[in-house]
C-alpha cells in the first residue's frame, strides 16, 4: 500500500508537468502554422496587384485549414485536463476569443468564396484582411490578459467582462499583429517569385523591426506587472542562466535581417519560427508553473490522475497523427507557387 501511494504522488506531481508541455507544444504549433497565414492575411490589403493577392492566398489555401487543428488540440486538452483552469479562464476571455472566432470564421469563408467570385471579390479581399487583422489583435490580447493575471477564489472568475482589455493587452495585441506579418512575409518569400518576392522582402524587414521593438516594449513591460517575474529574471543566479535567452534572441534577429539582405529563400521564414519560439520560451520562463496567473499552478487546476491517464491515452494517438498529417501536407505543397495561371489555378515549381 505504500508504495502504491508513493506511485500516485508521483503520478500527481508528474501528469500534470506532462500535459502543460504537450499543451504548450500544441499552441506552439497553432501559434506558428496559423501565425503564418493570419500574417498572409495581414499583408493582403498592402499588395499591389490582384494577381499579388491571388498568389499569397494560394500560398496558404492548401494548409490553413489543417493548421487549425492545434488550436483545437491546445483548447480540448486544456478543457479535458484542467477543467478548473478552464473554467476560470473562459469567463475571464469570452469576450476576446468570441470575437477571434469571428473574425476567424469570415477569414474562412472568404477562402471558400473568393476564388470563386466575380464582381464581389472585394468583399472577400476585405473579409480575408480584416479577419485575419482582428483574429491576430484579439489573440494577442488573449496573450496580454493571461500574463496580467485573473481574479479568482480559487475555483472561478470573479473579475469583470472588461478586465482584459488594458494597455498592457492592446500593445501584446498590436505586437502580435507585428510577429504574425513577420511570419507572413517571410512565408511569401519563401513560396514566391518575382516582383511578389521582393516586396515581400521588404514588409519583412518592416515587420522585423516592428517585431523587435514591440518584444522589446513587452519583455521590459512585464516585470513591472508584479508577482515573481522580476525576481526570476533577474535575481543571482537565475541571470546567469536567463541571460542568454535575450542574447540568442537579439543574435537570431540579426541573422534574419542578414538574411533577407542575402536574398537567401528558405532561411528567413525559419530563423523567424526560432524568434517565436524564443519568445514563447521567454513567456514559458515567466510564468511556469501557473496555469491562471497569478496564484493557480498546474497542479492546483489538474484533473484527478485517472483521468489525466485516460485523456494521454487518446492524446497519445492524435497528437504524433497530427504532426504526421501536418508534415504531409507541408511536403506535398512543397515549392513555389507558380506565376501564371494553369488551368483555373496556380501551380507549384
Amino acid at each position: 500500500m505504500f508504495g502504491y501511494g508513493m506511485e500516485l504522488e508521483g503520478l500527481a506531481f508528474w501528469l500534470p508537468v506532462i500535459w502543460a508541455a504537450l499543451i504548450a507544444v500544441a499552441v506552439a504549433m497553432y501559434v506558428i502554422v496559423d501565425g503564418f497565414d493570419l500574417g498572409v492575411g495581414i499583408l493582403f490589403k498592402a499588395a499591389h496587384n490582384e494577381n499579388w493577392r491571388d498568389r499569397m492566398m494560394f500560398s496558404v489555401a492548401p494548409v490553413w485549414d489543417g493548421n487549425e487543428t492545434w488550436l483545437i488540440l491546445g483548447g480540448g486538452g486544456l478543457f479535458a485536463v484542467f477543467h478548473i483552469a478552464y473554467a476560470v479562464l473562459m469567463p475571464a476571455l469570452y469576450v476576446p476569443i468570441i470575437l477571434m472566432l469571428i473574425a476567424l470564421i469570415f477569414r474562412g469563408v472568404a477562402f471558400e468564396f473568393r476564388f470563386k467570385s466575380g464582381r464581389s471579390k472585394f468583399l472577400w479581399d476585405n473579409s480575408f484582411f480584416f479577419g485575419s487583422l482582428l483574429a491576430t489583435f484579439f489573440q494577442g490580447m488573449v496573450l496580454g490578459a493571461f500574463v496580467q493575471g485573473f481574479a479568482n477564489d480559487g475555483r472561478q472568475f470573479t473579475g469583470g467582462t472588461w478586465d482584459f482589455l488594458t494597455l498592457f493587452s492592446v500593445v501584446t495585441g498590436i505586437g502580435l499583429i507585428c510577429g504574425y506579418g513577420l511570419l507572413g512575409a517571410t512565408w511569401c518569400v519563401m513560396k514566391t517569385t518575382g516582383e511578389l518576392e521582393i516586396w515581400a522582402r521588404r514588409m519583412a524587414i518592416r515587420f522585423l523591426i516592428a517585431t523587435i521593438i514591440a518584444m522589446g516594449v513587452v519583455s521590459l513591460w512585464v516585470p513591472f506587472l508584479g508577482r515573481e517575474i522580476e525576481d526570476r529574471w533577474f535575481s543571482w543566479p537565475n541571470i546567469a542562466f536567463l541571460a542568454p535567452i535575450p542574447l540568442i534572441t537579439a543574435f537570431t534577429a540579426y541573422r534574419l535581417y542578414r538574411n533577407l539582405e542575402a536574398g537567401t529563400h528558405y532561411r528567413p521564414f525559419f530563423k523567424a519560427i526560432a524568434l517565436f519560439l524564443l519568445g514563447y520560451l521567454g513567456l514559458g520562463i515567466s510564468l511556469f508553473p501557473y496555469l491562471v496567473p497569478p496564484n493557480l499552478t498546474i497542479w492546483d487546476t489538474a484533473n484527478t490522475v485517472t483521468s489525466q491517464l485516460f485523456a494521454l491515452v487518446g492524446f497519445s494517438i492524435v497528437m504524433p497523427l497530427t504532426f504526421v498529417y501536418t508534415a504531409y501536407a507541408y511536403y506535398v505543397f512543397r515549392g513555389k507557387v507558380a506565376e501564371e495561371i494553369k488551368g483555373g489555378g496556380y501551380g507549384y515549381h
